[in-house]
């Protein structure tokens, strides 16, 4: 059987979907908030805003990490930031639902009152969003504008995020073998060709405004711009909402509902509002969170966030199945994959404890088709060949699946320095620094699949005498084969 597989890692099976910049997946907005792709446009509606709004995004920073104030001048900022939702009519000074405050992921939004199930919680007006718009309005070459090089260049009295981006090569190393790995370096990969095209096209024509910048600045910017921007509304790609973005996850909400919409309000319905609601009813003194998605990996919530949850269906492993050109029945095979929602490329997200994809195992079947099954893809099967698929084929086929899986499974798990049993070892430990355990934990969630999913096919390899294949099937159904299972000739 002839494959081919992502050429972004040397694995010879299992991949991370390569990065790029229009991917669902490994676009650099894939965060549950931001998935569009206008990243340089929005960068710079972040970076270049008016000074008096850009002080308000001081003061809101949140951490991702455990954290504090740390000093009076922050809480002071804090204060300031406060003080002018109130004076342009954010929040009502008096009776105001949730206020930002000091909470264990840095900064939050706390109750001030108990808040029922589903009640909108923050309202912010569109004048004070920061997306593409604002910087047609703020006009780059503008005195009045606030360059991206004070935000930039003052990453500490802004936020304390932790991003992959980020990381140390002694944190990088310990995702050593990791789709969590390849994603990142394709990620920054990514971002450096961007840095280099805003510096030529925004930044050396507008040197006047900005001091040197370097690539760590700029991703920087990027880990803030992904982490905090917010998608999916009506109208927008890519907006950073002040105050609304304090807003932090909750492991514990398992509502797939979108906690955010953009409602029309005045006359006729013309201005527009970000509206941002509690998907849980909240106790005064609490606070207030959301579910980001659910769909997202540990890998993909540490990459876009910085943080992991424990809960066992947040580890998965993607596995990345292509038709190869040079396989003698590449057009055939690749009509019946797209008659079936797939294509030359399938990805297949793994989840531990989960059962393997639908649609996986006739995929796999489809690419291994070969030899004496090969007349399945003539055109008569056309319309049915699929629904064989979702069955095992001949032994052949069966058992050439279960060998390359597996062996798949081993080349990837090689690759690791480290065993399950070690990792565990270590975070039991309970000695790792925090941005250390992330890593392990990820990586230990990226084995537990990979042992999985080598366990399933290693079972299958066992059943498959007692498998009941294509030509038994076909015989059957024309009663050719009698109760015992003996062939019926007919004279």
């Amino acid at each position: 059987m002839a494959m081919v597989f992502s050429p972004s890692v040397s694995l010879p099976f299992f991949s991370r979907r390569p990065c790029c910049s229009t991917s669902h997946k490994c676009c650099p907005f894939i965060s549950p908030r931001s998935k569009a792709t206008k990243g340089i446009e929005t960068l710079f509606a972040l970076a270049t805003t008016t000074r008096r709004r850009r002080k308000s995004i001081i003061t809101i920073r949140s951490t991702g990490v455990n954290a504090s104030l740390g000093s009076s001048a922050e809480a002071g900022r804090l204060e300031s930031f406060w003080r002018w939702l109130c004076e342009r009519g954010v929040v009502s000074e008096d009776s105001p639902l949730v206020k930002p405050g000091v909470v264990r992921e840095g900064l939050g939004l706390v109750a001030q009152r108990n808040i029922s199930q589903n009640e909108v919680v923050v309202k912010v007006p569109r004048k004070l969003w920061i997306n593409p718009d604002t910087v047609a309005a703020s006009q780059i070459g503008s005195e009045g504008g606030l360059p991206v090089a004070y935000l930039l260049r003052h990453p500490s009295r802004l936020h304390k995020f932790y991003h992959l981006l980020n990381r140390s090569e002694e944190e990088l190393s310990e995702i050593q073998g990791t789709q969590l790995l390849s994603t990142t370096l394709g990620v920054k990969d990514y971002v450096k060709s961007e840095f280099l095209k805003v510096k030529e096209q925004v930044i050396a024509p507008h040197s006047h405004l900005f001091p040197s910048i370097t690539l760590d600045d700029f991703l920087w910017a990027f880990g803030i711009l992904r982490s905090r921007a917010f998608s999916r509304l009506r109208g927008e790609s890519l907006v950073l909402i002040p105050f609304a973005d304090l807003i932090n996850h909750g492991s514990s909400i398992i509502s797939e509902d979108v906690a955010w919409e953009i409602k029309g309000t005045g006359l006729f319905s013309k201005e527009l509002v970000f509206s941002l609601r509690t998907p849980l009813a909240v106790k005064a003194g609490e606070q207030v969170l959301i579910q980001y998605d659910l769909q997202k990996s540990n890998a993909e919530l540490a990459l876009d966030y910085g943080f992991i949850e424990s809960r066992s269906d947040r580890d998965a492993y993607t596995l990345t199945l292509e038709i190869p050109e040079s396989d003698s029945f590449f057009g055939d095979k690749l009509d019946i994959a797209e008659s079936n929602g797939l294509g030359e490329t399938a990805y297949f997200d793994i989840v531990l404890g989960h059962a393997l994809p639908q649609a996986m195992l006739p995929f796999l079947r489809l690419v291994a088709l070969g030899g004496t099954d090969a007349f399945l893809l003539e055109s008569i099967f056309r319309n049915s060949i699929w629904g064989h698929l979702d069955m095992p084929i001949s032994r052949a086929n069966e058992e050439l699946i279960c060998r390359v899986v597996r062996d798949a499974c081993n080349s990837a798990l090689s690759a690791y320095h480290t065993t399950v049993e070690e990792d565990e070892e270590l975070m039991d430990a309970g000695t790792l620094d925090p941005k250390l355990e992330i890593a392990v934990r990820i990586r230990a969630g990226e084995k537990k699949v990979l042992h999985q999913i080598d366990r399933i096919f290693k079972e299958r390899e066992m059943e498959l005498d007692s498998l009941e294949y294509y030509q038994e099937r076909r015989l059957k159904e024309l009663g050719l084969v009698g109760e015992q299972g003996e062939i019926i000739f007919w004279e």
